[in-house]
């Protein structure tokens, strides 16, 4: 939709994002012939249903959000708010609002996958915090020996984007729990400057480490639903219970 908007081509899901896309697809498939064959009395998998479709499209929405945050900051030439043109400035607040978008996209789709992996493998993160994130649930795999290599994988994937990942959830929590990131940015440069100036922040390493998130979202989600697929198909997998 966004390509669109910005008179560029429609996007070819390719790579990750596309091995991801098809997995839930995959899973989607699996609770379309299960409710197919017992009619899903208790809807347990008509949630489950739902919530992968809602994952599948928040996904989307994130690869639009990041691909929006490039195309703005290509607009961006001055150093400084300063120094920008009216238009400038106005391509330059539209970059903010796609990548704040962005990184504060990647950690909800992580925190509704938590919600997905809890009720299919009955994890009970509900007993250690009512209100709990991804990274909790990733935590709860940690007592439980069944699913130990979906665990594993979980964590690698983690660990291998530790960095991008700190710096994106750094600027999540700004945002969202205390003052905005940008003008917390601003008012530690201006005691930095003469001039009073500020200075923008390497808005390429920005995109990158957002692209970066993308990815890790994107492995995050294969690898989840690529180890749901392969349980179902073993049927070792049972339905959730109530």
């Amino acid at each position: 939709m966004l390509r669109t908007l910005l008179g560029e081509k429609p996007r070819k899901n390719e790579g990750i994002l596309k091995e991801a896309m098809e997995a839930m697809a995959d899973t989607l498939e699996l609770f379309q012939r299960q409710m197919h064959v017992d009619h899903d009395p208790t809807h347990d998998f008509r949630k489950l249903y739902i919530w992968t479709q809602g994952l599948i499209s928040s996904l989307d929405e994130l690869e639009q959000s990041c691909f929006a945050a490039s195309h703005f900051r290509q607009k961006v030439k001055a150093g400084s708010t300063d120094d920008m043109t009216l238009p400038e400035k106005a391509e330059y607040a539209r970059y903010v609002y796609f990548y704040k978008d962005g990184f504060i996209r990647c950690f909800a789709i992580l925190d509704k996958l938590g919600t997905v992996l809890n009720e299919i493998f009955e994890l009970n993160t509900t007993n250690v915090k009512t209100h709990y994130s991804y990274f909790t649930v990733l935590r709860q795999f940690g007592y439980d020996k069944l699913h130990y290599v979906l665990a594993n994988e979980l964590i690698r994937i983690k660990d291998s984007y530790r960095e991008p990942m700190s710096k994106l959830r750094k600027r999540r929590n700004m945002e969202i729990h205390y003052m905005n990131s940008e003008m917390q940015d601003d008012l530690w440069q201006l005691h930095q400057t003469l001039q009073g100036k500020v200075k923008l922040e390497d808005l390429d390493q920005h995109v990158v480490e957002l692209r970066q998130g993308v990815d890790m979202v994107c492995e995050t989600l294969k690898a989840a639903y690529g180890y749901i697929n392969e349980k179902w198909h073993k049927q070792v997998l049972h339905q959730p219970k109530n």
